[in-house]
């Protein structure tokens, strides 16, 4: 997949935001060899974070005033392909590498306690000086994870996404950030919303279960409610000086997209069961390209896909795809039911017509 490149750094002049960004960058840099480690660790980043508060004099983590957005921005760098593996970054500077094939991670009520997979718990602080706590999760290409927060939420992210949410939900919103896929088993909680937050949209809940699909590289976002109620706040103009957003209900059965490019949304009745099954490693398309179909296997599988094929956009396909099984069989029963071919070479699939 994409290899993330060094990049340098420029100190002065610099502001709030960018001192953030600046953290980040160095945090991430050294760690990233650490991460990249095949067990279950904890490494402190005490070098960056001392570095860092002698030139700057306070607390990235818990930075005054930083709303989950602009932490989210800040922390760009700090993607899906800087890790081979599923990681949790805690607001005190931790990395916690799940190595666990199930990738599940388990908050306390006061999310003091973390829990990873079956036997490692760690201890973290919720607040710093009264300023919220961020933590944030990376799976990677090739990864799955689940993760229960402080609330009794449950979460499940499909490869390449990111999630970043506090520690403890002390706000009047219960707000998480999310770059990605992930289903969503929201605690209910009348008095305290939950909210998904994007580039280009919120959703806001009270109890549900819906689903999420907002990859950076995809031209649409997609919620699909299974059950209960949300309301998606979109924007409806790219203009810097004009944020009118808009709303949108929809029940179950139901799903909204929303067109990054021309800032719309339609929403239609669907099969909810094909935009949840991921989660049992069933992908499930209809009417769907070769394009559509090769990008998601990419992504589950954590490998590179070349369609060679001048209709590869035009041809429109149907049908399951167990993805519990190895690629080569899924390749394979692709190839059984098409009229496409695949090869090996070198360190990527190529996808062509068959002869």
């Amino acid at each position: 997949m994409k290899k993330i490149k060094s990049n340098k750094v420029l100190i002065l002049p610099i502001t709030e935001s960018e001192k953030m960004a600046l953290q980040y960058r160095i945090f991430t840099t050294i760690d990233r060899l650490a991460i990249r480690r095949k067990r279950f660790y904890i490494a402190a980043s005490v070098t960056a974070l001392m570095t860092f508060m002698a030139f700057f004099g306070f607390y990235f983590f818990s930075a005054p005033s930083t709303s989950i957005t602009d932490f989210a921005k800040a922390s760009k760098e700090l993607d899906v392909n800087s890790t081979d593996e599923v990681v949790l970054v805690l607001g005190e500077g931790k990395n916690l590498q799940v190595d666990d094939d199930t990738a599940t991670i388990n908050y306390s009520n006061t999310g003091e306690k973390v829990k990873l997979g079956s036997t490692t718990e760690i201890n973290q602080e919720t607040t710093n000086d009264d300023k919220v706590v961020y933590n944030t999760l990376l799976v990677p290409y090739g990864k799955r994870s689940t993760v229960t927060l402080s609330d009794g939420t449950i979460v499940w992210l499909n490869s390449g996404s990111k999630i970043i949410y506090p520690a403890a939900f002390n706000g009047k919103r219960r707000e998480l950030y999310l770059e990605g896929e992930a289903i969503f088993d929201v605690a209910h909680n009348k008095n305290q919303p939950f909210v998904v937050i994007s580039d280009s949209q919120e959703i806001e809940v009270l109890g549900t279960v819906f689903s999420v699909t907002d990859y950076a590289d995809e031209g649409v976002i997609n919620t699909v409610l299974k059950s209960g109620s949300v309301q998606i706040s979109y924007q409806t103009s790219s203009s810097t000086t004009d944020n009118h957003v808009e709303k949108m209900k929809i029940i179950p059965g139901t799903k909204a997209s929303y067109n990054k490019e021309k800032k719309s949304i339609l929403s239609e009745k669907v099969d909810v069961d094909r935009y949840f099954l991921w989660r049992e490693g069933v992908l499930i398309f209809k009417n769907n390209d070769l394009s559509y179909i090769t990008k998601r296997i990419a992504r589950y599988y954590n490998v590179d896909i070349d369609v060679e094929y001048e209709d590869k956009d035009k041809e429109t396909f149907s049908g399951t795809l167990n993805l519990n099984e190895d690629i080569h069989t899924v390749l394979e029963n692709i190839k059984a039911s098409t009229n496409v071919n695949y090869k090996f070479s070198e360190d990527k699939i190529i996808i062509n017509p068959s002869s």
